[in-house]
């Protein structure tokens, strides 16, 4: 007798266009400290970490979304926002990308768990769709 295997498939959903954009912010932060020549090394760690974490969230997402994963990336935003002070690279580049990519990132996630959680089940969209959570 064979194991029954659960299957993990692509489902596309409407809002699955945020995780996509997370996706790129996440490339785009990895990629960061190569585009912009961040000087410290834990500044570039910070950096590499963060966005590794945010594109595994966001690839989970697109796989399988739960509200979880935003919440994860609400937090990741929120350390993006945080780290320059709490690591010390304020005033340089690497700061205004961290807190800008932070904003956004969790700008979208938040719009993300808005229009899952409450436009769907306020009446402005399928909210059956979205049994996952």
């Amino acid at each position: 007798m064979e194991p029954i295997r659960k299957q993990v498939s692509l489902r596309w959903r409407p809002e699955s266009i945020i995780d996509v954009y997370q996706l790129f912010l996440g490339v785009f932060l990895f990629v960061s400290p190569w585009l912009f020549s961040y000087a410290r090394s834990t500044t570039r760690m910070d950096i590499w970490v963060t966005s590794l974490a945010i594109i595994a969230v966001s690839v989970a997402a697109l796989v399988a979304f739960s509200e979880w994963e935003e919440w994860i990336n609400v937090l990741l935003a929120i350390w993006l926002i945080a780290a320059p002070w709490v690591l010390g690279f304020t005033h340089t580049t690497a700061m205004h990308v961290s807190i800008g990519v932070g904003l956004v990132i969790g700008f979208l996630a938040l719009l993300d768990l808005w229009l899952v959680r409450y436009y769907h089940e306020a009446g402005g969209g399928d909210a059956a769709r979205h049994d996952a959570h």
